[in-house]
């Protein structure tokens, strides 16, 4: 049986950002921290920090301070006599470039005498639990959470908060090919998109499907309604070619203008809007067409 690796003080009270003896050496605890003496944490889960954001925040920080600590420990240096201790930021990067974007020299930091498990382990679960990370980064973070403290999917649902199924279907998106998971990092796919491209057995075609849903701003059901178009197919054939799955209401809406005008009619809805293209044959079918639209105004 392979022993599981302890968390030592647990997760709770490392979390913590309250003092208690037991759990803090003399030297520890809640202080104020020179920003210049902090560096990013090795165990950072998130890739992306939006300039956009990172601003936002800066102004709160800038209007109201910076209200929740920081989690550092002490970095060891060699030859450091005479030099300032140096930290590793554990948990609140995106707090710590906020605060040096607002022109804070100093911010509120909780001291912890750390091992590497327990930082990895802190640096996870705090950025999952303030649903910081995109989905991508989130089954990333998950992934190691499971490998390095060998946890079941449950065990690490239970330590992040998130149910069994979640856990599970967020690490099933690290099965996608590669360029699938780079428009999920981007935000150009959902959990909901993603979740519904698994179905697809093919790689190439999680891929076309992919760049289709991205191009024709589909909605997740549309996906869906795809991907079991697909599945009945049967067969590896071209998702580029496959019908548009347009919602019904879309449909229907094409039906009765296009009954109004005796003309074909086509209707490209996505989440930021669309286009209604009405097809005509000659010039005398055009003018029927505007004839019909200068009779209903």
């Amino acid at each position: 049986m392979v022993k599981r690796r302890s968390l030592g003080r647990g997760l709770e009270a490392l979390l913590s950002t309250e003092t208690t003896p037991n759990a803090l050496a003399p030297q520890d605890g809640l202080r104020e921290v020179p920003i210049d003496l902090l560096e990013r944490g090795r165990y950072q889960p998130r890739n992306d920090m939006k300039e956009e954001s990172l601003a936002d925040l800066a102004e709160t920080i800038e209007a109201r301070g910076l209200l929740q600590p920081i989690v550092i420990r002490p970095l060891e240096v060699e030859n450091s006599q005479g030099e300032e201790q140096r930290y590793e930021i554990i948990a609140g990067e995106r707090r710590w470039r906020a605060a040096q974007l607002a022109g804070l020299h100093t911010v509120p930091a909780m001291v912890r005498r750390l091992s590497d498990h327990e930082a990895v382990a802190i640096a996870l679960i705090e950025n999952i639990q303030r649903e910081d990370l995109n989905p991508l980064e989130e089954a990333l973070a998950l992934r190691r959470l499971v490998d390095e403290f060998d946890m079941t999917h449950s065990e690490a649902a239970n330590t992040v908060g998130r149910s069994r199924v979640s856990v599970s279907n967020l690490l099933r998106l690290l099965e996608l090919p590669a360029p699938v998971k780079e428009i999920l990092a981007q935000g150009d796919l959902g959990m909901g998109h993603a979740r519904a491209l698994l179905g697809l057995a093919s790689s190439d075609g999680q891929i076309q499907l992919a760049q289709r849903i991205v191009r024709e701003e589909w909605s997740v059901r549309q996906t869906e309604r795809a991907v079991k178009r697909y599945q009945k197919a049967g067969s590896e054939k071209n998702l580029e070619n496959m019908g548009s799955e347009k919602d019904p209401n879309v449909e229907r809406l094409e039906r009765d203008i296009g009954e109004k005008l005796g003309a074909s009619v086509q209707i490209q809805h996505g989440t930021s809007g669309g286009r209604l293209t009405i097809r005509y044959h000659s010039l005398e079918e055009l003018e029927g067409i505007v004839g019909h639209l200068t009779r209903s105004s």
